[in-house]
């Protein structure tokens, strides 16, 4: 062997040693890669990569997956609680139309039910609560407190939120009948003359207008995943008014 030769050998010798080093792969795996003629060297050497690859992939659909299963899991309780509490308003307000005393539907809550709404023609329906407190709006509509009562001379206002207990206001048309039932027994009907659209701090609401008016408020739009300041209001006049006294709907003595 000549020294030229030599030199040649080790001076590959030492490029071989140096490259996997640049590319950030070791030496030795380089060495087993080369003993597998029949195996490209770049899908050898690049192995290590796809595995790690497919860990990160596998762990992040574990991770989604597990996200997903706790929100319909959250989903389903939101829904049972909410239907939970329906029956428990419901309760609550016969009691209240039979004894004339407020009923709390649960011991801890700081609201009672006041009356109900009902929309015949969509069978919808939804138990009025006292006050606008979070959680009364969390539960059902609300009464705003400087409005009159259903029935009663002005404009009565009552609100919720557009994804839960007055959803049904999106198919609410010209001509439908609203049904207020009092904690009193009762029942004043409505008649739905328009809708309109307008500035939570601009809706040109009179609590003290002529006539005998029912407004339904939620916001808008109807569709809408945030908060915004315009609402979505439903406007109706009175029409009838059915008197039914507490003994009627008490126990018979």
């Amino acid at each position: 062997m000549t020294m030229n030769t030599a030199r040649g050998i080790v001076r590959a010798s030492r490029l071989i040693a140096r490259t996997p080093q640049r590319s950030g792969i070791s030496p030795m795996p380089l060495q087993r890669a080369r003993r597998l003629p029949d195996v490209p060297l770049r899908a050898r050497i690049s192995v290590p990569q796809r595995l790690r690859r497919a860990h990160i992939a596998m762990l992040t659909a574990i991770a989604l997956g597990a996200a997903g299963i706790a929100l319909s899991a959250q989903g389903v309780w939101m829904h049972a609680k909410a239907s939970l509490a329906q029956l428990l308003l419901e309760r609550a307000f016969a009691e209240t139309v039979t004894t004339g005393a407020d009923a709390k539907p649960w011991t801890w809550a700081d609201t009672w039910p006041i009356a109900r709404i009902e929309v015949p023609r969509l069978k919808a329906n939804a138990i009025v609560l006292h006050g606008s407190s979070g959680q009364a709006l969390a539960f059902g509509p609300s009464h705003v407190e400087t409005t009159p009562h259903a029935g009663s001379p002005g404009t009565a206002v009552y609100s919720a939120h557009r994804d839960t207990h007055f959803r049904f206001l999106k198919d609410v048309v010209a001509g439908d009948e609203i049904a207020v039932t009092l904690r009193t027994g009762d029942t004043h009907r409505f008649r739905v003359t328009h809708t309109s659209v307008v500035r939570w701090d601009r809706s040109s609401i009179d609590p003290f207008a002529d006539g005998h008016n029912l407004i339904l408020a939620t916001c808008w739009p109807l569709d809408a995943k945030f908060a915004g300041p315009m609402r979505y209001l439903v406007h109706a006049e009175r029409v009838e008014r059915s008197v039914t006294t507490r003994r009627a709907l008490g126990p018979s003595s």
